[in-house]
Parts: C-alpha cells; structure tokens; sequence
C-alpha cells in the first residue's frame, strides 16, 4: 500500500483542503471512498479503516474540512460542506488512481456533511454509507436550542486542532444560566455556540441553507444508512429512510436506500461490544460492519453479488437480527394504552396505569371523573437523565430508572405483568392531554421495560416544549395557564420484545437534565433567560382528555 500524506485538494475558491491518500499495491485506477472529517484525518482508527479498504482493494482517502487540522479556511459548521464535498468528489474523479467512482463514508458530522455534498450532485459520486446522522439543525433538539452536550462539541472543534475535553467538569457547566454563556463559564469562548444559541429556530434565511431534510429525495445514488437503538440522534436516520422511501420519493430513490439498526450507541463506528451498560445483547450485537459495509458496495456498485434486504434490524429482548422489506413495518399493529389512575401516579409507588384500549372500554363514568394526576416541576431541581456526561460522544444508554421513578415529580404509568411476550418495532408516540400553571414548560416521556426484578430499563424518549408544540416552522405558541393542552410527542423508535412476566411502563414529568436544558417556565428567550419559576403541571386522562401512548406492535405467531 501507497500512502501520500497532506496532498492539497483545491477548492473553487482558492482554498486548498488537506488530505491523505492511502492506495493499494499495484497501482491501477480504482473506485475511491472519501471521509471528511473536523476531528483530525490521521488518527489510529482512520489509519486501520483505510488499511482495511486499501486491502480490499480500494483507494481511500481522509480530509480534514475546512479550516480544521491542515486544511487552510475558517470552520463554519456545515456552513461550506456541501460545495467542498462536491470539489473534493471531483478532483479524486480526475486523478489518475481513480476509476471515476467515488463513494462518501462516515458517522455523526461526517455523515450529515454527505447528505449536504450529495444535494449538491457530484457527478462521480456513487453511493454513500452514512453511519449515526442527525437531522437537520434543530430537529432532534425539541427545545430549540442545542442539546446542552453541544458546548462540549464546540470546545472540542475550538481552534484547528482536536482538544482535550476529558478533565472539564460537564455536569457543573451543564447547571449555569444564562445559556448563552455556558462557553465562556467552561472556559473557553465559542461564536459557534452563540450563534446557535442566538438565531432565533425559524430563521429560514439562516437555517435553511443547511437543511438538507426537504430535498433529501433528490439523493439517487445507493445509500446505506447505520444507527443504533441507543444512538442519540437515532431519529436523524430513521427520519431520512421514511422519507427516500416513501411514495412521495421517485421509484430510483426508493430501491436504492438500506438501513441497518442495531442494539448500539452514537459510537457504533468504534465500539460494538454485546454489553451496552447493564444490558447483553448477546454476540449477534459484536456484528463485523466494515465487512457489511464491503459486501454492499459490492452488490450496489454492480459486481454481480446479491443485494441485502433493504432493512435489518436488531430485535432487542429476542437479541436477533431480522430482515425486514420496509420502514416502519408494514404489519404494525398501532395498539393504544391509556393513562390511568386515581390522580395518584406520582413515582412508581402509585396508581398510574397503562390499560390497553381494546381491552376495556374508554368512556366509562369512572374516565370521565378521573382526576389528573399532579406534579410540582421546579426547574431547581430538574428530574436526572441518567448519564455520566463526560463528553459529547453519547448521552445514555439501557439504563436503570427505578431510582429516577422515587421522585414525586415523575409520574409512572406500568400494565401488569405480561402474559406473553409482545414485540414493539416502530415509532412511538405519546398523545397527551395536559395543563400547566405556567405559559411554558416542558413534558417529556420516556418508554422502559420493567423486569421481574424492578429493573426499570430505558427503551426511547423525548420531550415536548409548549411554546414548540405545533412546531419550529409556525410561531411561537404560549399556554393559557390551567387550560387543557393537546400534544403530541416523538419518542422516537425502538425494537424490543417485552418478555413474559415483565412490564411496560411510561414515565411522564417535565425535564431530562442534562440531557434537555431546563425549562424556566417564563416564556422569556431561551438563550438569556435566568429567572425560574416552578410549575404546577397536570396530565389528564378522561374520556373527553384521553391521553394514550401509542405502540408499534408485531403480531406473534398467531
């Protein structure tokens, strides 16, 4: 194998991007793969997965972007990944080591900045392998601002080269108001995170330019997207399949997209061992990709191998791995679960129920008096995602609740323990009726397997902001304090097989610290904002307010 290190690859604008070349021996025009990365280009791992291509027969070939590591410019976040992607597909083409083909390949910014360079259509581009992407700005962030974890981010991508984050104390930054200064209360001073934090969401002339979701059918070349259950922007490739092939999407789009989830975090490209926390997957969790990942370019770049399924995902619970045709599945049951109780769901200790719809009968007179059940939220003293927020890489994974569910400020919904085993693959949604004495506050929901132990395990979750509820693109939307309030929340997808014997439970409250920034229940500007209040919040479930989480479920076996 040949390596070139630092070769300099021209922009149109004069700019000129560093890169290092690895060949395999024997020389020869070949199909190229293309990484492009802010996070230094010659590390041990970019090393070991280009040896690994090199001698499958492949050029390979990492960049560092623009203005990181070697290469010359200014980093701007997304800001000029598209056109520098196009540039850099197109000067490989013309080399002569190239065959013409190129195919783009990497996770989480590096996957995103593929999306954004495929827009752009590069006529040498062929397929692409987009590993852990999010969606666009702000999308899988329901507060509207970055997710605290961000800052982090941004002082890693300070300056040229990859800092050391490791030693500072992210949980204490984490805790400091105003927003806007969470940088400069770290250390360091970011006009990235200030711009994030200052654009106001429905800054279209600002946004748009790097959302690449509304075009993203406009991307026809073979795309073979990778997430994990735990990844935490999973929503961002989840979302990007159910657009490329959904009737809307033209026929060529549609054949060309595979999707592959397994029982994995945000590191998946690193890290695949079976245990993920307390939780064995079993063996089938250490899968090999980068030999996946060559076995599809070899089907999809025309070299006679069959094509996979277009879906495999990993079914936790039965801990295998499944073959599928679409996404969300066809033969999804959508099964209702009313929330129930006598107003006294407050902590795993109460009454809240799960009472499956086609079980019983939704308006009855005792639906109809139920009382809401009542929570205190006081931002103060925000409810505890749990995570060891020690970096920006991953925020939570198959954790235990049954401590979190002490609170009184969390309220627990649980069926009885289950007869048989019941399948959940899918998107899950929670419809929610309630109220708040507030203007604005939060309702976050989270979905978790009991065990017979009391092992209360994470599946999915996500939140809601009021102020966001009918969505970034309209505006802003404040509560009428103690007015019954509809909303919906996207708790993201999961595939899990609750066993015979456990249970499923819905946690209901108004905060995951720190995952979300706190909710000052003011309304006033998220970034500036430092005044708290607490709010008395409540979650209605009658016949005329019938909230219900909402499941995914897959027939068994008759």
């Amino acid at each position: 194998m040949s390596i070139d290190w630092n070769t300099r690859v021209p922009m149109r604008d004069g700019t000129q991007l560093s890169a290092d070349i690895y060949r395999p021996r024997g020389g020869g025009a070949r199909t190229t793969l293309v990484a492009r990365t802010p996070y230094n280009k010659n590390t041990a791992e970019q090393q070991e997965r280009a040896h690994a291509y090199a001698a499958s027969g492949y050029n390979f070939v990492h960049l560092d972007v623009r203005g990181r590591g070697d290469s010359d410019g200014t980093f701007e976040p997304w800001r000029n990944e598209g056109r520098d992607g196009y540039d850099t597909i197109e000067w490989i083409a013309a080399q002569d080591w190239s065959d013409g083909n190129v195919v783009t390949w990497g996770q989480s910014y590096l996957g995103c900045i593929q999306w954004m360079t495929a827009l752009e259509q590069p006529p040498h581009l062929r397929a692409m392998i987009v590993y852990v992407a999010s969606s666009d700005p702000f999308e899988d962030n329901p507060t509207g601002v970055p997710i605290l974890w961000e800052v982090c981010w941004m002082r890693m991508l300070d300056g040229r080269v990859l800092q050391y984050v490791d030693r500072v104390d992210w949980p204490t930054v984490s805790w400091h108001l105003p927003l806007i200064s969470m940088d400069t209360h770290a250390g360091f001073y970011s006009e990235h995170w200030r711009t994030f934090l200052t654009r106001p969401i429905t800054d279209r002339e600002f946004w748009d330019p790097v959302r690449y979701q509304p075009r993203i059918t406009e991307v026809t070349v073979p795309v073979l997207s990778i997430t994990g259950w735990y990844d935490d922007v999973q929503r961002g490739s989840m979302r990007n399949f159910t657009l490329l092939t959904s009737p809307e999407a033209p026929a060529q789009v549609r054949e060309n997209q595979w999707l592959v989830v397994g029982p994995w975090d945000h590191r998946c490209t690193r890290t695949r061992n079976r245990q993920l926390g307390a939780i064995d997957f079993g063996p089938g969790a250490e899968t090999d990709l980068p030999e996946l990942e060559r076995d599809w370019l070899t089907a999809v770049l025309g070299q006679q191998a069959p094509p996979p399924a277009p879906v495999r995902l990993f079914v936790m619970g039965e801990n295998a791995w499944r073959e599928e045709q679409e996404w969300p599945l066809a033969r999804i049951r959508w099964t209702r679960y009313l929330l129930a109780s006598d107003g006294d769901a407050n902590t795993r200790h109460g009454g809240g129920q799960l009472r499956r719809e086609d079980d019983c009968a939704a308006n009855t007179d005792a639906a109809a008096d139920a009382p809401p059940d009542v929570f205190t939220y006081d931002p103060a003293d925000p409810v505890p995602f749990i995570s060891d927020f020690a970096s920006s890489s991953q925020i939570g994974g198959p954790d235990d609740y049954a401590a979190v569910e002490e609170r009184p400020d969390v309220l627990v919904y649980t069926t009885g323990p289950l007869e048989a085993d019941l399948e959940v693959t899918g998107p899950v949604r929670l419809e929610l009726f309630a109220s708040s004495s507030a203007v604005d506050t939060d309702f976050t929901a989270k979905l978790l397997d009991v065990h017979p132990d009391g092992f209360s395990q994470r599946l999915c979750d996500s939140m809601v902001r009021a102020r966001f509820r009918n969505g970034y693109l309209e505006p802003e939307s404040r509560m009428v304090p103690g007015e019954v309030t509809a909303f919906e929340i996207d708790m993201w997808s999961t595939s899990h097989v609750f066993k015979a014997g456990h249970r499923v439970r819905l946690q209901v409250s108004s905060s995951a610290f720190p995952k979300y920034d706190r909710n000052l229940n003011t309304g006033a500007p998220i970034a500036t904002a430092t005044e708290m209040v607490t709010a008395v919040n409540s979650v209605w479930h009658t016949s005329d307010y019938p909230s219900a989480l909402v499941l995914p479920e897959i027939p068994g076996d008759g």
